[in-house]
């Protein structure tokens, strides 16, 4: 690690979509290919390394030496796995705090996107002096496996082929997506997390690990999330992927040979998702009626309303910064996810014997993932002898509240998080 916090890169490669983000922040190409080093690189090379500030990571590159074993039977190699770092690790390496992302966010957690240009999406819970604080903490977000920010995902090349993987790349799973953060963990040296917290489908990332690796985990903040995806929640996602697969430009999933892109189609499902991360609530508070850019009907099919208006925005932006198959296969996994379906149909038997202490999150307005679906977490865990608190917090901003303002949520991690280190007696760095 260097003395400013940046990971270097070793013994790894830029993949297509960290080398497309790099292009972005102002590195040509040739940065690109500078920044190559084989695997049978010497020790004694300097290590790769993307950029010097401290909020940059790098990726990590793992052969087939160290193949990820895939839920699904396959084993996947080489992966990459990139990463942003904010803060500093302490001598005793017990102050680090994994931050799991959900569907359609990154690894940008705490910095600016190089793709959109926007501040990273969790910069109210993450920074110096925020709940999770980067001068205390030092904090790994990784983007997921099959996601398009540098992860091995759809979109890069098979290495039997060269050609882009497509629908050709394995069906991931929530497992599996924990399984190659561990990986980069243990490359990080970072054998226990003080914590792992994470919202939505970062939620179902903190459920998986404090159940796969509960000795490696001292604490665990799943927010705004539940144990299995609900029939509800599939049948959204079902009509996101009709709809990108129904575009023609999607090509059986082999756009970009064709050199084309399923925009129209990743757009509507994107505008189909974000209706359910708003409530009714927010929605008419934001929006109403209001008509947008006009005094009277256009009896016609432009965008006569605000809300119309908005969605549209979501899903063309959506378009520039996501890949169309990552979508694919990361709604995928997030149906595929039911904790307890993998313990016998009992989930207090995911979290048995566990040393990990727990901070259940939900909020009254999301009906994406409602109160009534955290709750039955806290049984479990408490019929698993798990230390656990359950806080629901009154908010009518729905869904997207964990990533809002709201104070009682701040207040409540940063306490939780205080006393877990606290209790693990981490010493700042």
């Amino acid at each position: 690690m260097t003395h400013d916090g940046c990971i270097p890169l070793l013994d790894g490669v830029i993949s297509p979509g960290l080398s497309e983000a790099l292009q972005h922040i102002g590195f040509s190409p040739n940065m690109s290919e500078m920044l190559h080093y084989p695997a049978s690189s010497s020790p004694a090379a300097p290590p790769a390394q993307v950029g010097c500030d401290p909020a940059l990571g790098g990726i990590r590159v793992f052969g087939p030496d160290r193949a990820l074993v895939l839920d699904g039977g396959v084993s996947l190699a080489p992966v990459s796995i990139a990463f942003r770092t904010y803060g500093r690790l302490n001598s005793e390496r017990t102050n680090a705090i994994l931050v799991c992302h959900a569907l359609s966010l990154d690894q940008y957690v705490a910095s600016d996107n190089p793709i959109t240009g926007k501040p990273g999406w969790w910069t109210q819970m993450v920074g110096p002096g925020k709940p999770v604080d980067t001068d205390r903490y030092f904090v790994i977000c990784s983007n997921v496996i099959g996601g398009c920010m540098g992860s091995t995902g759809p979109s890069d090349p098979d290495p039997v082929t060269g050609d882009p993987y497509g629908l050709k790349f394995p069906v991931i799973t929530i497992a599996d997506m924990v399984r190659a953060q561990a990986l980069l963990m243990d490359d990080l040296g970072i054998g226990r997390l003080l914590a792992v917290i994470g919202g939505s489908m970062g939620g179902m990332q903190v459920l998986q690990w404090a159940s796969q690796f509960p000795h490696r985990v001292h604490a665990a903040i799943p927010i705004a999330t539940a144990a299995r995806h609900s029939a509800q929640n599939i049948a959204f996602h079902e009509v996101g992927r009709q709809a990108i697969m129904a575009d023609p430009d999607w090509h059986n999933g082999d756009y970009q040979r064709h050199g084309t892109l399923p925009r129209k189609g990743l757009a509507v499902a994107r505008m189909a998702a974000h209706i359910t991360y708003l409530s009714e609530p927010a929605l008419h508070r934001k929006f109403g009626r209001n008509l947008q850019d006009r005094e009277s009907l256009g009896f016609g099919f432009d965008a006569d309303f605000q809300v119309e208006s908005y969605l549209r925005h979501q899903g063309m932006n959506f378009v520039d910064r996501f890949d169309a198959n990552s979508y694919l296969y990361i709604t995928r996994a997030m149906d595929y996810f039911d904790l307890a379906a993998d313990h016998g149909g009992v989930l207090s038997k995911a979290f048995a014997g566990t040393p990990t202490r727990f901070c259940v999150v939900s909020f009254t307005s999301d009906w994406l993932f409602p109160s009534r679906e955290g709750r039955p977490v806290v049984h479990a865990l408490i019929a698993a002898a798990a230390n656990v608190s359950f806080v629901e917090i009154d908010s009518d901003k729905g869904h997207d509240a964990f990533l809002l303002y709201e104070p009682e949520m701040f207040r409540v991690l940063s306490g939780f998080l205080n006393a877990a280190a606290d209790q693990v007696g981490v010493k700042l760095p």
